[in-house]
């Protein structure tokens, strides 16, 4: 899962031809761990559908402030340019998978 930077949002996340599953996350945040193997398996099984990237909240504050991300992790999927999806909090991976193959049928 690649960790994106401000200026890569526009290109690697709104432009996407595919959707993108965005983790808003911190190093310091215990329940981001947890969520970081379940995303890395979710990847390897949506691979080429879907693209997985990780904000870092430290990093980039004005994306966390656009997109109403008040506690980590914040997992929001976009297509198209557009948030489809939000899950505040770690959850389990079928939760994540549903979110996913939503935004797949649509």
């Amino acid at each position: 899962m690649e960790n994106i930077e401000v200026a890569q949002w526009q290109s690697q996340v709104l432009d996407s031809d595919v959707p993108v599953f965005v983790d808003f996350w911190a190093e310091w945040c215990g329940p981001c761990r947890m969520v970081s193997p379940v995303l890395e398996d979710l990847a390897g099984d949506y691979q080429g559908k879907v693209k997985f990237v990780k904000v870092n909240v430290d990093n980039a504050g004005e994306l966390a402030s656009r997109y109403n991300v008040m506690s980590i992790p914040t997992l929001i999927l976009f297509n198209k340019g557009q948030a489809v999806d939000q899950k505040i909090g770690a959850a389990n991976k079928d939760s994540y998978r549903a979110m996913i193959d939503r935004a797949l049928s649509a």
